[in-house]
């Protein structure tokens, strides 16, 4: 896992702040209640990381159930959303062994750099879909709109700040994945340090997803998810999600 889900995971809300995520609850619930047969009930994540989504979300449910792959994440998660259950595991092999009305992958779907990474994925939503259920995926990025682009970001607590910068580029536009590199400065009461994280993250066409979400079993639509320009440095984020329906 890179450094910002383990060694700096301490200085992860100063990079991502909780209310920043607001508006994508705005845009999820309205879309299960619409795509479900039933009302809502259960809510898987899968790569929910700090569990900001999950804060915004987790009142429409009765139970939701949190899973990330960093343990550290996750006690972040566990510290902002006490009612809601943990899971440490990984996407592409996780299975509980129970369905849920609607599971939800936001952008940690961005770290499935293969095909083959991307399909496990999504077969751990399908298996975990009850039947008449949804499910979302957000990638970040297609690769029909894909730009490069550079982002600034900062945060401070009074005693600790942060100042990054994060740059996604493409090193080679025919293979699966580009890159996102974060350049972060860390300033506490023992100085300033730098830290450069590198991630890699997929890159799939339109017709992928949708390819690889039908042969899941899930029916697809494409639904329109406003971005604000100064949340979307030179268009680079992709400016809709796959909503998905289990027959």
């Amino acid at each position: 896992m890179n450094e910002l889900y383990t060694s700096l995971v301490p200085w992860y809300a100063l990079l991502d702040a909780l209310e920043d995520h607001a508006d994508e609850a705005e845009l999820v619930l309205p879309a299960f209640a619409r795509a479900a047969d039933a009302p809502l009930s259960s809510l898987l994540e899968l790569g929910s990381g700090a569990g900001h989504n999950a804060y915004y979300m987790k009142g429409a449910f009765a139970s939701c159930t949190l899973s990330d792959l960093s343990e550290a994440m996750l006690d972040l998660s566990r510290t902002l959303n006490p009612e809601c259950e943990h899971v440490q595991g990984d996407m592409r092999g996780l299975r509980l062994g129970r369905t849920f009305d609607l599971v939800y992958i936001h952008d940690a779907i961005c770290y499935m750099a293969s095909e083959a990474d991307l399909t496990a994925a999504i077969e751990t939503a399908y298996i975990h879909t009850r039947p008449g259920g949804a499910a979302i995926f957000a990638p970040d990025c297609l690769r029909e709109t894909f730009v490069g682009a550079t982002d600034d970001h900062e945060g401070s607590d009074g005693e600790r700040s942060l100042r990054a910068v994060e740059w996604m580029w493409d090193p080679d536009p025919q293979d699966s994945h580009y890159t996102v590199d974060y350049a972060f400065l860390l300033r506490d009461t023992s100085g300033v340090r730098a830290v450069h994280d590198r991630h890699i993250e997929g890159l799939f066409s339109r017709a992928t997803w949708i390819r690889i979400l039908s042969t899941a079993g899930y029916q697809v639509e494409l639904l329109p998810r406003p971005v604000s320009p100064e949340d979307n440095p030179g268009g680079a984020y992709c400016e809709e999600v796959f909503l998905c329906k289990r027959p």
